[in-house]
């Protein structure tokens, strides 16, 4: 179900300071009738609608926001006591309690159903590096970027394909994995890979390189950098930037919101702002124990990425 990566040309980027890339394409799903109705009553507007809200008053008044996330380290996962934790988690966590909601509760799912619960209603915001891209800008909200990421590859150990691009996997005839709505899936195929097999995530994809059964494993640099951490029999490749016709692909991850929470996707940003303030100092400390550092920061806009 995963769709390629929306190419964005956007001048004036100042690329030096960015490190453009795309990631993990949209899902799209219908959650049933049943997860619908444990959401709630409240008022939703109609589709493709835009309004105010007043959730983030509702949150204070209740002290608690949910967090939709997916179990994908360093991006978010929930840790052996039941917390969020990862970059974008730590990095909620610092902005609600400085909105005045001090508790945050995770609510995971499926990479895939973010989106779909969102908008039902399960949780109140999308706190897992979720890519910015205009299909999915149409769906939801999103906060300014707080990160930016190149491409990688899990390979067998010394690489003995010499895989460094996409090119190299249609090229040689090898067999290439990633992950469930990976945008590495859109990436490859736009490159011309004609099959990708997709699995759970990046540590079904070490198991599935170590035992043979793909050659590479395609996802986020950050991302398979931490899985092969200690893996005897698998290293990750050097990142690089895919492209989509010759011209390179922006991405980058943010926080989402529903259409009619503007107001809090608006404070919300304020304070990412700040964070990011004097060279992104503040945010660097939240996000640096979990392998992100100034060549990941960036301040692009969601304006920019939305297209």
């Amino acid at each position: 179900m995963a769709r390629p990566p929306t190419q964005i040309q956007t001048p004036g980027l100042r690329a030096l300071r960015h490190r453009p890339l795309s990631r993990r394409s949209l899902l799209t799903g219908l959650l049933t009738v049943g997860a619908v109705t444990a959401a709630g009553c409240s008022r939703a507007p109609a589709e493709g609608k835009v309004e105010g809200g007043d959730l983030l008053e509702r949150l204070r008044d209740s002290g608690t926001v949910r967090i939709g996330i997916a179990s994908e380290p360093p991006f978010g996962y929930v840790n052996d006591q039941g917390e969020p934790t990862g970059q974008s988690p730590e990095v909620t966590k610092v902005i609600f309690n400085r909105l005045g909601v001090e508790n945050v509760v995770p609510v995971p799912t499926e990479f895939g159903s973010l989106i779909p619960g969102l908008k039902a209603q399960l949780f109140d915001v999308v706190s897992a590096g979720m890519y910015i891209n205009p299909t999915r800008c149409e769906q939801v909200l999103f906060s300014d970027p707080d990160y930016l990421m190149l491409d990688a590859f899990i390979v067998r150990k010394g690489n003995p394909h010499g895989i460094t691009r996409y090119e190299d996997i249609v090229e040689k005839g090898l067999r290439l994995a990633s992950g469930e709505a990976y945008a590495q899936i859109g990436n490859a195929k736009a490159a011309g890979v004609k099959s990708v097999l997709v699995l759970p995530d990046q540590v079904a994809g070490l198991d599935a390189v170590v035992q043979g059964r793909v050659d590479a494993f395609a996802g986020t640099a950050i991302t398979v950098r931490s899985v092969v951490r200690n893996a005897a029999r698998a290293e990750d490749t050097e990142a690089f930037q895919p492209e989509i016709d010759g011209e390179p692909v922006y991405g980058a991850g943010g926080f989402a919101f529903r259409l009619s929470e503007r107001n809090l996707r608006d404070a919300f940003n304020k304070e990412l702002h700040r964070l990011k303030a004097n060279d992104n100092r503040e945010l660097l400390k939240i996000v640096g124990p979990f392998g992100f550092t100034e060549d990941e920061m960036t301040d692009l806009t969601a304006e920019e990425l939305c297209g």
